[in-house]
């Protein structure tokens, strides 16, 4: 791995193919990665501004997403621009989320990367949420049932499955069975170890005897029911409102990336804080107080324990930051010429 990075031009261009050539995929790297970044924020290292969120359609939440943020001793700061268009698939043919990130010099300012962002932003994603499922969920988990079978959703088993070796079930419900399908026959050629079994759109079926349930969609539906999850589960809210009022009450602990980040939003437990369903002291902790052992992870076989995931942007840029040295130690990267000079030494 490459200690010291040449921030001088010409700016690196990476695709996806990149990444993943360069083995962007070490899932224990990405992991400590994550944890590292939480240490970071807690530590104060982290510059985290208030993200921009522009939603052009309140109904189908079509949004596009400026999220910046900075961590002073890696000298980086970067910014992730995303949008999540839920009706992509259907509509379009094309993925509900697509971004892309730039990386910055703290020290001249100056852009050194230009990265395909969805790569990072999904396992992003998939890393909280299984970092919190490391402290949270049983250690024997053996199933895994999700709703959404999605890009988002496999990227969550992938990450799960190095993490829980013992899953040997996954279940997976989606909107279409096409969908289903594909999530079955993608992953079922990488695991041949687990069975996975397509629920035809029977969301019930696909998290009713899970250890571990994910939703991983990006729709406006309270679609799972607290009648559903069995005693003992761990689940994975990924998204917006896709859960029941009566998951949350349920819960014995509802746990947050960082619930003054989430009380914010629109996601299901930001709604029912804001009726007044939930309040501060219904919050058992932040993902970094359980890294730091400040509190306790699961304390017992029984607990339901509920995890909710608004998404924090400076582990994306400590992501990002991490696999531009992955990629720059390859060679794995097209240079973008450019010009620092003034116009007028050009025209």
């Amino acid at each position: 791995m490459t200690k010291t990075i040449n921030y001088n031009l010409p700016i690196k261009l990476i695709t996806q193919k990149d990444l993943i050539s360069a083995n962007c995929l070490n899932v224990s790297e990405l992991l400590s990665v994550v944890e590292n970044a939480f240490k970071s924020y807690a530590a104060g290292d982290v510059i985290f501004p208030e993200k921009m969120s522009v939603i052009f359609d309140s109904v189908s939440q079509n949004r596009i997403n400026s999220l910046p943020a900075g961590i002073k001793s890696q000298n980086v700061f970067g910014v992730k621009w995303v949008s999540v268009f839920p009706e992509n698939p259907q509509k379009n043919n094309v993925p509900n989320l697509s971004a892309v990130i730039l990386l910055s010099s703290l020290s001249t300012g100056y852009p050194f990367a230009i990265m395909e962002g969805s790569f990072c932003s999904n396992l992003r994603t998939a890393l909280v949420g299984s970092l919190a499922a490391k402290y949270f969920a049983k250690v024997d988990s053996t199933k895994i049932g999700f709703i959404g079978a999605g890009e988002l959703a496999k990227t969550h088993f992938l990450v799960m499955k190095e993490l829980f070796p013992k899953i040997n079930t996954c279940k997976v419900s989606s909107r279409t069975t096409n969908s289903e399908k594909k999530f079955v026959s993608q992953l079922s050629r990488k695991y041949p170890d687990v069975k996975f079994i397509a629920c035809n759109s029977d969301y019930e079926q696909a998290v009713s005897d899970a250890d571990i349930i994910v939703t991983a969609i990006s729709g406006q539906e309270k679609i799972l029911q607290p009648s559903w999850i069995k005693k003992g589960a761990f689940y994975c809210h990924v998204a917006g409102l896709e859960d029941d009022f009566g998951v949350a009450l349920k819960a014995d602990k509802i746990v947050c990336d960082n619930w003054d980040m989430v009380k914010h939003r629109t996601q299901t437990i930001s709604q029912m804080y804001k009726l007044n369903l939930l309040s501060d002291n219904d919050i058992y902790a932040d993902l970094d107080e359980i890294i730091l052992k400040k509190k306790k992870g699961r304390e017992n076989d029984s607990e339901f324990i509920y995890f909710n995931s608004v998404g924090l942007s400076f582990i994306d840029i400590a992501l990002a930051n991490w696999m531009y040295k992955c990629v720059l130690d390859k060679g794995l990267y097209t240079d973008f010429s450019f010009k620092s000079n003034s116009m007028f030494d050009i025209i």
